[in-house]
C-alpha cells in the first residue's frame, strides 16, 4: 500500500509542479502533513541537501522522501512517479508543437503559464523560510550571506561551501 501511496502522490507532483524543482516544496510540504512521512524539519533538510547535490533538485527530494519513507525501493518508486508525467506530457506536447508550432494562440498560453509559476515558486520559498530561519544564528547567517552576495558576485558554489563551514562552525 505504502509503494502505491507513493506513486500517486509523486505521480500528482510531477503532474502538477510546473516549472521545476522549487516547485515541488509546497506539495512536499502537504505531504508532510498529510502523511507524516517526514517532518517540516526533515523538509528543510531535504531542501539543503537536495540543492547541494547534482542533479535537478525535484527528483533528488523524491529521491531522499521515498528512501525515508520506504527504503531504496521507495526512492526508485517515488522519482520515476515523479518524472514520469513529465515524460508523458512532453512526449505529447512535442507532437502537439509540431503541428502548431506557429499559432499565436499557442504561444501566449504559454506566456500566460510563467505567473503562475513564479508564484508558486515565491509561494516555496516563503515556507522554506518559515522553517529555515528560526533563530538569530540563522537570520544572522542568512543576512551575512545576502550581504556578501550583493557585494561580491561569485560562483554560487562558493557561497555554498561559506554557508555549510558557518553551520558547523556555529553548530546551525
Amino acid at each position: 500500500m505504502i509503494y502505491f501511496l507513493l506513486f500517486f502522490e509523486f505521480f500528482k507532483i510531477g503532474l502538477f509542479a510546473v516549472g521545476g524543482g522549487l516547485v515541488t516544496i509546497p506539495f512536499l510540504f502537504d505531504l508532510a502533513a498529510q502523511y507524516h512521512w517526514f517532518t517540516t524539519t526533515e523538509l528543510t533538510d531535504m531542501i539543503a541537501i537536495s540543492q547541494s547535490t547534482p542533479g535537478p533538485i525535484g527528483v533528488n527530494m523524491a529521491t531522499y522522501a521515498g528512501f525515508k519513507t520506504a527504503g531504496i525501493s521507495g526512492a526508485i518508486v517515488a522519482t520515476l512517479s515523479l518524472v514520469l508525467p513529465a515524460v508523458i506530457v512532453i512526449y505529447f506536447v512535442q507532437k502537439i508543437l509540431d503541428r502548431w508550432q506557429n499559432n499565436h494562440y499557442v504561444s501566449d498560453v504559454l506566456s500566460g503559464i510563467r505567473p503562475a509559476v513564479m508564484a508558486l515558486i515565491l509561494f516555496a520559498g516563503l515556507d522554506v523560510a518559515k522553517t529555515a530561519v528560526f533563530d538569530y544564528k540563522t537570520a544572522g547567517l542568512l543576512a551575512f550571506l545576502l550581504i556578501c552576495m550583493s557585494f561580491y558576485r561569485k560562483n554560487v558554489f562558493i557561497y555554498i561551501i561559506i554557508s555549510a563551514g558557518l553551520g558547523i562552525l556555529f553548530k546551525i
